[in-house]
């Protein structure tokens, strides 16, 4: 092992999708990083079938495990791999992702300047075709414009598929909340945490993954009903963290989201992503007091 390099275990929650598994470990088998100083550590959320056979073959180009666990949610698997990590720093992706070689590297040396830090990369879609994909990503885009790069703001967002963090940090905040049960705002939670534990986000735009993640439009609703359930419970969590009240965000929230693909993209694909924005918004409010609802309904039975 390289003494000047730091010991990475790379984290990949993954369920029922051996596909695109295969192409996030064949993505990691050409990171331009010694093979001695990372690890794989992939956690198979109760797949109905084993993924064995997808690992497996691996284990001759990267020194990866692969872990079974019932069925328990994104947030639960990684907290899993980061118990089972051995490395000092641990980076977390996810199976539809493929990091660029260099992946590593640039995450190693922000962590080098400052080891207490919450390190997030650059996320890019990898299926600009699928237009439903590209508004999922330009959504991103947009929450990362708008709480990370403010004169009058700090750091205050990544998402889960490209972070990397001291293994020790991430045990000091205990890791993800697992009573998020979806691939739903247990990233933002994750960061509130973080920060209120008063350690530094710092934003590596040269730390890149390519997200191939292709949605249909009846996908890409449940997708953001999905978002919306999880923000209720975060800022339901949040408030109670603050003993305040619940609040979202501004109408300048959603009027600058609605205009953002009018700076970002190529005239004939503005109106449709702009439309697919507003519908996004209007799935996650939905989300939003559907997830209210239940839970009052709950606690008051």
């Amino acid at each position: 092992m390289n003494p000047q390099l730091p010991l990475f275990s790379i984290v990949i929650p993954t369920h029922a999708r051996p596909k695109q598994l295969s192409a996030c470990l064949t993505a990691l088998t050409r990171l331009d990083y010694p093979r001695d100083c990372f690890e794989v550590v992939v956690v198979d959320d109760g797949s109905p079938e084993s993924l064995e056979p997808v690992v497996a073959p691996f284990s001759d180009y990267l020194t990866i495990t692969l872990h079974r666990q019932p069925r328990s949610g994104p947030a639960a698997a990684r907290n899993t791999g980061a118990a089972k990590a051995r490395g000092q720093y641990i980076a977390f992706t996810d199976d539809d992702c493929q990091p660029r070689n260099d992946w590593l590297n640039v995450l190693a040396a922000q962590l080098t300047d400052m080891p207490d830090a919450l390190v997030g990369g650059h996320t890019i879609n990898a299926i600009p075709d699928n237009l439903c994909a590209s508004a999922s990503q330009l959504l991103v885009s947009y929450l990362y414009s708008y709480y990370n790069t403010a004169e009058d703001r700090q750091t205050m967002f990544f998402t889960s598929n490209n972070i990397a963090l001291s293994a020790d940090y991430f045990h000091a905040i205990n890791g993800f909340d697992t009573s998020y049960p979806r691939a739903a705002a247990e990233d933002r939670d994750f960061c509130d945490r973080w920060i209120q534990h008063g350690s530094p986000m710092i934003y590596a735009a040269n730390a890149v993954i390519y997200h191939t993640h292709r949605m249909t439009l009846r996908s890409f609703w449940r997708q953001h009903l999905t978002y919306g359930r999880g923000a209720y419970r975060f800022h339901r969590g949040r408030a109670r963290r603050s003993q305040g009240q619940i609040k979202v965000e501004s109408t300048t929230f959603y009027l600058g989201l609605l205009r953002f693909p009018f700076s970002q993209e190529r005239p004939h694909r503005t109106v449709p992503l702009a439309v697919l924005l507003g519908l996004s918004q209007g799935a996650n409010a939905l989300g939003f007091f559907w997830e209210r609802a239940r839970l009052a309904s709950k606690m008051g039975s």
